[in-house]
């Protein structure tokens, strides 16, 4: 029973994309067909496939119902994260899409999913979007960074209390039913260019994560935008779909 991990399909079988920005790149040419194929050549039916944010363009359930068909028929028990462009997924309303898509989808909000992993430990998978100051920036000649945007780091910094509010409430729903392991899912990256840590890394030491898993990084130029590999006893993996070449990454 293994468990996997991508994110950023950008599904759009009916929502029209507004902004396709990195989206153009070669790695996007038909991603749904060769991401398909490889979850079904890769992912046996009683894996776990954790899909970290940015499903669809749909801005309902009405126009992403083609993209959540296709989610569905991937192979695996499939749970989801909201990510920055779920405009279908009301944090709020979380418990409405478990309650629709039982049986069928599992969504990750303010709640935890249980995991047991082939040598029969017990996991429970916490999560929320996150959020990270991403600028503006003041670049000097050499592109280095000398400024930023204050007024907008500074709503920036309620957003990300908001959703470390939320994440907590994942792990204690956790911790109140016994678990002691946790895998940690974002979409944004922990941490933002100017740091070197945050309180998401806090968050996931204070309460022993083994692993961070995030998404969001769009292109070459984003793909080291935050921790990757061990820091501070977690181990931290981009799973963006176009970084893996939509290959979902092996977690446990």
């Amino acid at each position: 029973m293994s468990l996997y991990a991508i994110g950023d399909l950008h599904l759009h079988f009916q929502a029209e994309v507004k902004s396709k920005g990195q989206l153009t790149d070669k790695v996007w040419k038909g991603h749904e067909r060769v991401f398909a194929a490889n979850c079904a050549g890769l992912i046996r039916e009683e894996d776990t496939l954790v899909l970290a944010g940015d499903h669809s363009w749909g801005r309902n359930l009405g126009e992403c119902e083609q993209d959540m068909a296709y989610i569905m028929r991937l192979p695996g028990r499939k749970v989801l994260l909201r990510g920055n462009h779920d405009m279908f997924w009301d944090a709020k309303k979380t418990e409405v899409l478990n309650r629709h898509f039982a049986g069928k989808l599992f969504f990750l909000q303010n709640n935890y999913c249980p995991y047991t992993d082939g040598a029969g430990k017990a996991w429970a998978l916490v999560g929320t979007k996150g959020f990270t100051f991403e600028g503006p920036f003041y670049l000097d000649r050499r592109r280095r960074v000398v400024g930023w945007d204050e007024e907008k780091e500074q709503h920036a910094r309620k957003i990300v209390d908001r959703e470390l509010e939320r994440l907590r409430l994942s792990f204690e729903a956790a911790r109140r039913d016994g678990f002691t392991r946790f895998i940690m899912f974002l979409h944004y990256p922990p941490t933002s260019i100017l740091e070197r840590d945050s309180d998401f890394t806090r968050m996931a030491e204070a309460y022993g994560a083994a692993q961070v898993i995030y998404a969001h990084c769009h292109g070459e130029a984003r793909f080291h935008d935050s921790i990757e590999g061990r820091f501070h006893r977690v181990d931290y993996s981009l799973v963006s779909g176009d970084y893996l070449r939509w290959m979902p990454k092996k977690i446990l």
